[in-house]
């Protein structure tokens, strides 16, 4: 397995969650063109995280947990929980960013610091499991996505 990938993937959802942090404080000081940068970037490397987590499961497949089996049930609900946060972030992300382009910020206003707020949970979450599967536990066996949830 491509070991380096993991780690560039989480990189990519470590600097996508800075860079949306600052735009949220740029906008909060009334720059919005500073706002606008800050989130598009952002925006940019959570794409890029996207790319290479859906190549790396498509033609690698998923590291399993390689903790202890005591703490497999907490891992894979921790897991889903992440999922489900990361999914949400990234559907709210999609209407955030069409809205700001199409410049109904009365909307995007009321959408982005939730949108933000779910982000950020988000990506600490996926730094949480990257530390889990690659630092303090032995990667376990790369197989398909359903293995890797269900082991």
């Amino acid at each position: 397995m491509p070991a380096i990938l993991p780690t560039i993937s989480t990189s990519c959802i470590f600097v996508s969650a800075v860079l949306v942090a600052i735009g949220w404080r740029r906008i909060a000081a009334g720059n919005r063109e500073s706002h606008q940068r800050f989130m598009t970037a952002g925006a940019v490397f959570a794409l890029a995280f996207f790319i290479i987590y859906v190549s790396k499961t498509l033609f690698v497949g998923n590291t399993q947990f390689g903790g202890p089996d005591h703490l497999r049930p907490v891992y894979f609900a921790f897991l889903l929980f992440h999922i489900a946060l990361a999914t949400t972030a990234g559907a709210f992300g999609l209407v955030t960013l069409y809205l700001a382009f199409r410049e109904r910020f009365a909307k995007h206003r009321k959408i982005g610091p939730v949108t933000a707020s779910i982000w950020f949970a988000a990506a600490v979450t996926g730094l949480m499991l990257y530390t889990l599967l690659y630092v303090m536990y032995p990667g376990g066996e790369t197989g398909s996505l359903l293995d890797a949830i269900f082991g």
